[in-house]
This record gives C-alpha cells, sequence and structure tokens, in this order.
C-alpha cells in the first residue's frame, strides 16, 4: 500500500513550551554610509526555528586556574601545518596544493591583496592570519622573535585593512577566523607577560572589539555555519573582554542556530552530508567554548548533535564513505565511539549494529541499504542509494534533487559529479548543475530553484519505492520514480516530463572514473574495468513509447560544446568518468532506466507484459535469478 510522506524513522524529542528569550537590541547604526554586506542578515531578524531556551549563563563566577582562560585558543583549521616559522619569519604563506609565496617584505609588511594563483580559497586564508599558528604557539613557549612576527603581521592586517572590509570578500569570509588568531596572539602575549597584556599592544583588544562590531552587523545568520562560527568567535571577544552583551548576543544567535541549523530529525539545512559531519564537529566546538565560558549548555545541543550524527551514519555507504551530495568531497566517516557511525565508520568492525535500514528525512534526503553487513552480507557486499529532494538548491547544496548515488558489490556504481572547491570557474559551474546528477535533465530549458516532493513511498521485503515530483524548469513538470531492489541488487526508475513545447530531455547516469562505458545498442551500455568482477549494465526499456537510435549515447571528458564527464572526488581532483544518457525529443518524456550491477561473466534480459487491470510486468533475468517488477497505471512501482 502506498502510503503519504511522515517523519524519519525515530521520534523528534519534545521540547519544553516556554517563552524564547528576548533578544539583544540591535546595535544601533554606524557612522557614515555602509557598503551593503552580501547574504548579510540583520541581527534582529527572526530565527526561521524557535530558539533553544536552555542555554543560560550559569549563576555563579567560575575561578579560573592559574594559565587558563575562559575561551582558550582554538586550532588554527589545520592551516598552521604548511607554515612553519622559518617561512612566517620571512613572511612566506603556503596553501593547498599551490607553492609557497613570499607574500611580504621579510618586516612583517604584507601585500593583502596579492592572490598569484586568482584561488578564492587561497586568498580567503591569506586573510584569515590562520597560517600564523606555528609562530604564536612558538612565542607562547618562548620564541620571542617568533612572537614579534607575528605580532608585526597581525598589526598590519589591522593598518591595512580598516573598519568595514565588507566590499573585500577574502577579508570578510574569514573574519571569525581571524577573530579567534587574535585572541590565540593575545593568549600568547599574555603567557610571557605575566597575566598583562602590555600598553603596548592595547591595539590588539581594540581590534577584537572591532572584528566583533564587524560580526554583529554582518551576521550570516542561524542557519549556517558561517553564522555559528561568528557567534563562536563572538562569544570568545565577549568572555575574553568581559564584555557581556557581546556574551549575550552570542548565546541568543547560537541558541537561534542550533535548532535552524540541525532540524528535529538531526539533518543539517545545508544540504550537504560534509557539511553535516562539519556541523557535528562545530557543535562540539561550540559546546566547548560555552562550558568554558562558564554557561550551561543545557540539553538541545547535545541532542541535536546525537541525531545529527545518527544521520552521518545513515548517509555512509559500505565503502565506510558519506554519500557525495551537495559540496563534499569523498572522504571516509569518522568513527564516533557510542554512536552510529561507530560502526559505520569502522565498517561494521566496532560499535552496535544501527536498527535502521531506510531513513527519509523532511530536510530532503533518503539513504536505504540491504543492511548493515550483520548478516549474510559482509558490510563491504550490502547494498546502498541515496536520493536528495526537498527545498531549492541553497547553501552547499547542488541542483540535484532527484538525483541518486548507488554503491553495491563492493563499487561505486552511480556517483555524484563531485566537489570541484569553490573557485568561480566552469568546474563549479558544471558541479553545482543539473548535468553533475543522476537525474533527468532538459538541456533546452531554464532552470529553476525548485522545490522537490516526496509524493509517495513504499517498502516491501526486499525493494523500496519513492515517487518524487517537481518543477525545475520554466513551463516544465518531472515526475521519477525509483524502485531499489535487493538480492538480485538493480535499480529501476520511471521518469516521466512534460512540457508544453518540444525539448530535449535526457536521463543521465554517472559512473566512476575507474570504469570505461560503451554503447551496446540503441537501449544499452555497459560499463567495466579491466580486471574487475563487476561491470554495470545500463538500458532504457520502451515503455509506452518507442526508443528511436540514437537515444543512448555516453561522453566522458567533455569539455565543449558543455562540460560533462568528470568527477571530482574532492577539490582540486578531477578525473573524466562516462556519463550515460537515455534521451528523448518531445513535448513529453517516459524513460524507463534499470541499472544492473552483475558478475563480468553474468548477463541480463527482459521482457514486458501487459497484465491484469491496466498494470505491466517487467520481467527481467539478472544472471540467471528472475524478478518482476508491477508497473501499475498510475505508475507506482512494486517487487513481485
Amino acid at each position: 500500500m502506498l502510503v503519504p510522506p511522515a517523519t524519519a524513522y525515530g521520534q523528534a524529542p519534545t521540547m519544553p513550551a516556554t517563552a524564547a528569550p528576548a533578544l539583544p537590541a540591535p546595535p544601533a547604526p554606524l557612522p557614515g554610509a555602509e557598503p551593503p554586506a552580501l547574504g548579510y542578515i540583520p541581527p534582529s531578524a527572526p530565527a526561521t526555528a524557535p530558539p533553544a531556551t536552555d542555554i543560560k549563563p550559569l549563576p555563579a563566577t567560575r575561578s579560573l586556574a592559574p594559565g587558563t582562560s575562559l575561551y582558550p585558543c582554538p586550532s588554527y583549521g589545520g592551516i598552521d601545518r604548511t607554515n612553519p616559522v622559518s617561512g612566517i619569519n620571512a613572511d612566506i604563506y603556503a596553501w593547498g596544493p599551490f607553492a609557497p609565496v613570499t607574500v611580504g617584505d621579510g618586516s612583517g609588511n604584507v601585500n593583502w591583496k596579492l592572490n598569484p594563483y586568482q584561488n578564492a580559497s587561497w586568498y580567503m586564508y591569506l586573510h584569515s592570519l590562520r597560517w600564523l599558528g606555528q609562530a604564536i604557539d612558538a612565542g607562547a613557549t618562548g620564541d620571542a622573535a617568533a612572537l614579534e612576527h607575528a605580532r608585526l603581521i597581525a598589526k598590519d592586517w589591522i593598518r591595512d585593512n580598516p573598519y568595514p572590509w565588507i566590499n573585500d570578500v577574502g577579508a570578510n569570509e574569514p573574519t571569525m577566523h581571524r577573530t579567534n588568531v587574535l585572541i590565540c596572539l593575545r593568549e600568547a602575549i599574555l603567557s610571557v607577560s605575566g597575566g598583562l597584556l602590555p600598553a603596548s599592544d592595547a591595539w590588539l583588544d581594540e581590534a577584537l572589539l572591532t572584528h566583533a562590531k564587524f560580526m554583529q552587523t554582518y551576521w550570516s545568520g542561524p542557519g549556517f555555519n558561517h553564522g555559528t562560527m561568528q557567534s563562536i568567535a563572538l562569544l570568545g571577544v565577549g568572555c575574553v573582554l568581559a564584555r557581556q552583551d557581546l556574551r549575550d548576543l552570542a548565546i541568543a544567535r547560537l541558541s537561534q542556530a542550533i535548532t535552524t541549523g540541525i532540524d528535529a530529525q538531526g539533518a543539517s539545512n545545508e544540504q550537504s552530508t560534509g557539511y553535516a559531519w562539519y556541523n557535528y564537529v562545530l557543535w562540539g566546538l561550540a559546546e566547548d567554548a560555552l562550558t568554558n565560558c562558564h554557561i550551561s549548555t543545557g540539553t538541545t545541543i547535545a541532542e541535536r548533535r546525537r541525531l545529527l550524527v545518527k544521520f552521518v551514519a545513515q548517509s555512509t555507504n559500505p565503502l565506510g564513505q558519506m554519500a557525495q551530495i551537495g559540496d563534499t568531497a569523498v572522504a571516509s566517516t569518522v568513527a564516533v565511539p557510542g554512536t552510529d557511525t561507530e560502526w559505520a565508520g569502522s565498517e561494521g568492525k566496532l560499535g552496535s549494529t544501527p536498527t535502521v535500514n531506510v531513513s527519509r528525512y523532511q530536510a530532503g534526503f533518503v539513504f536505504g541499504r540491504s543492511g548493515w553487513g550483520a548478516g549474510a552480507r559482509p558490510f563491504r557486499q550490502e547494498s546502498f542509494y541515496s536520493i536528495h529532494f526537498g527545498p531549492g538548491s541553497r547553501l552547499h547544496g547542488h541542483q540535484d534533487h532527484t538525483s541518486l548515488t548507488y554503491v553495491t558489490r563492493g563499487r561505486d556504481i552511480l556517483i555524484d559529479g563531485g566537489f570541484p572547491g569553490y573557485a568561480s570557474d566552469k568546474w563549479r559551474t558544471w558541479a553545482l548543475s543539473d548535468h553533475a546528477h543522476n537525474a533527468m535533465t532538459v538541456p533546452t530549458a531554464t532552470p529553476l530553484t525548485a522545490v522537490t516532493s516526496l509524493a509517495r513511498y513504499n517498502y516491501q521485503v526486499g525493494a523500496e519505492f519513492f515517487e518524487l515530483t517537481d518543477k525545475p524548469y520554466a513551463g516544465i513538470s518531472r515526475v521519477r520514480a525509483v524502485l531499489t531492489l535487493h538480492d538480485p541488487d538493480l535499480i529501476v526508475v520511471l521518469d516521466r516530463g512534460y512540457a508544453k513545447t518540444a525539448n530535449q530531455w535526457q536521463a543521465e547516469w554517472h559512473l566512476p572514473s575507474d570504469q570505461n562505458a560503451s554503447v551496446y545498442s540503441k537501449t544499452t551500455a555497459i560499463a567495466t574495468k579491466p580486471g574487475d568482477s563487476t561491470k554495470t549494465i545500463l538500458f532504457q526499456v520502451p515503455f509506452r513509447e518507442t526508443v528511436k537510435a540514437g537515444a543512448t549515447v555516453t561522453v566522458r571528458g567533455q569539455i565543449t560544446p558543455r562540460v560533462q564527464g568528470w568527477h571530482f572526488p574532492a577539490a582540486f581532483d578531477r578525473h573524466a568518468a562516462n556519463t550515460v544518457m537515455f534521451g528523448r525529443s518531445a513535448t513529453r518524456a517516459s524513460i524507463l532506466s534499470v541499472i544492473v550491477p552483475i558478475r563480468t561473466t553474468a548477463g541480463v534480459g527482459y521482457t514486458l507484459t501487459p497484465a491484469a487491470n491496466g498494470w505491466t510486468n517487467l520481467n527481467l533475468s539478472i544472471g540467471g535469478s528472475a524478478v518482476r517488477v508491477r508497473i501499475s497505471p498510475g505508475n507506482s512501482m512494486v517487487r513481485g
């Protein structure tokens, strides 16, 4: 029986119905004309979810042990690892895959406009000052020259980048990171100055207050990790400089952010599995920062993190990696002790077996699998799929609604186009677009930021069905029905498109880069890897319309006329990879795709026969195993 969508597995905790605390008044307008902030959300803007009410300052003031702080120096995000003291003392900066660059004249006088690689991230992390980490830490343990040079570079940034720096994205984006570095620098100076800040370093406290002012005025909002990081840094300034107003504003903003950024089912609103993990870690840092500043974290943060790490576990495929959705690099899931990720991240070697095989999230995710490796199938031999739908693309999301990823037989079968980094170039344009995902696309139409709904679903033994609907292009409606089957493992997808004028319709299937695909017939493509025991057979079944010659094509490593046939496991890591496309040209389209991973020596066959009451039977032979898919007059699909 088909049922309407419901919440994901488990129940969201019931929050006490208490009144939300009043927010501090918005700051007074700054003198002079302020430039508009890109993505700016005013501090007085309402939260998109009711805030937590249990994050509160504790009544008593905690006495600090010598050498401790209400806001200890955070880490430098790993940026410091490639920047040794010797390089910093020579004004040399290194980031990412790029060769180190001399950015100053050796005296701490840095050219903050340098961007020799024309890379937004390189430029941003230069302005973050995080690359000074090793010099600051060395200074805290007695290296006076390193501390002095870090001081000179930080002071140079303040002098060369007057407030407000909103129009320079490199200076704007990492304000919270730079704030933390300035706090670390202050802590290092205190450690070698008897706990007192020398009068000559009064500029440092002034700089912290200016950075706090920037974060007050140009907050990124409660539904974005940038806003959370800003609030943690703002809390740091308030706690270190004993500014209760800043501390309380940070508490209010974090109270909004925890319920907006992580919903009651544990899904992150950033539309990225990678950023779900990032937010899990980030909110752990928030808990630590609040606790160090003698603020009760209540239970809301811990509970949302507990649900979020379940989401991360559910998104983990049998290769032990998070499904690559949105701005997500291919990465192994971290096994957090005592959570479902302990099992998922260890590939079933540690922890307890999760109890849910299929999970649905109202934020727009479905994760399903044949099992967790606790039965006859080993963990890496289980099957897994993801489906993305929900609100229109935002934050770290891509134009990937209705797209699937698929893993079985110990390998990727269907992949996402991946994560090329944040450079504004043809690669990111493609990776964000619908053409980098396993969806039915219309290259002749104008894309819209559309909501995709989960219209209905059904669970059977050995199969799950989902139907998704949206209007992703101007004047075009799209319906995708997905039936995933286990034992044998395969996916059947019925795409339907409707328009008033003729369009090109393409059901795109993105394959892993280690396979090569070739067109076998007008309906079929086959992907193989030399020496591998698995091949993937992709074919379209003529269902309610004929399949014409040329209806199946494959593209690999294409740049013109449009980018297609690539995979980015991570930024700066690009591989040519086949995209198989099943095409139509008409006002309407009906494309019935079958994706079958199978041993290389096996074959696949099918017949399509009418059945009683308007149903249609798709009878499949998968390596000698018979399986039937029944398609209803209303286009639902069931196994049996």
